[in-house]
């Protein structure tokens, strides 16, 4: 028998035996989540969501957890976690953000290794976007000043008439903007639930990272193929 079958037929079906010693599917198409993923950017959070909180003059939570106000909309933060009245959250929001864009983003940073695992990837032809709840424009913001811009093909975020926010929605946008047709072809990479239920909705796989904000338990829940400890082993998996 020829041994060499089956590695053969892996190629045909677009599957690889990748450096992380998994078989995983060839994947043309990248969507990366932003905060906890490529950027560290919970104490950035934090402060913004705290001040934003202050300069209402509401009480603010207790922040301390990251995993309950990283990742989900900004919008349905405040509305929820942070039980800010209807009428105030626009308010909200634009303080936050105008608090972010000044100060709070100045305490991100990248997660070691993010530009050579993004730099292997764009090497071996892969299509990347960036695809965040956080405002598009905030994003292509932090994008800029992270150096991430040349890296990507798209920055997708959210609307800010709320009309595009949850990973459901983000990830078919994405894909468009990537000029993808087969989502067969795509993988979401994110560290929370809500990166891996959006994937899940939006019918592409899903790419966990265990070095982010959200647990393992909730990301394996909503069907993650696999995880990777850092940004090297995403590499990995998706060479």
């Amino acid at each position: 028998m020829d041994l060499r079958l089956p590695l053969f037929l892996d190629i045909l079906c677009g599957y690889s035996y990748n450096e992380i010693g998994e078989y995983m599917k060839e994947y043309d198409y990248i969507l990366f989540d932003l905060d906890g993923t490529l950027v560290a950017s919970a104490e950035s959070v934090r402060v913004s969501l705290a001040y934003a909180m202050e300069a209402l003059w509401l009480p603010c939570p207790d922040l301390s957890d990251y995993s309950l106000y990283v990742g989900p909309p900004l919008e349905d933060t405040f509305r929820g976690m942070c039980a800010v009245p209807e009428e105030l959250i626009p308010k909200a929001m634009e303080l936050y953000r105008d608090y972010y864009d000044e100060v709070g983003q100045k305490q991100s940073r990248l997660f070691d290794g993010v530009n050579e695992m993004l730099t292997a990837l764009c090497e071996r032809g892969k299509k990347l976007a960036i695809c965040t709840s956080k405002n598009e424009t905030v994003a292509g913001t932090v994008a800029d000043v992270m150096g991430l811009t040349p890296c990507f093909d798209a920055i997708c975020g959210s609307s800010l008439d709320g009309s595009r926010k949850a990973k459901a929605e983000l990830i078919p946008y994405a894909l468009k903007a990537l000029g993808c047709t087969d989502k067969t072809k795509a993988v979401m990479v994110g560290d929370t639930h809500f990166d891996a239920r959006g994937a899940k909705l939006a019918g592409v796989d899903f790419l966990g990272v265990t070095y982010g904000y959200g647990a393992k338990e909730g990301m394996e829940a909503c069907g993650a193929i696999g995880f990777a400890d850092s940004p090297k082993e995403i590499t990995g998996a998706l060479w």
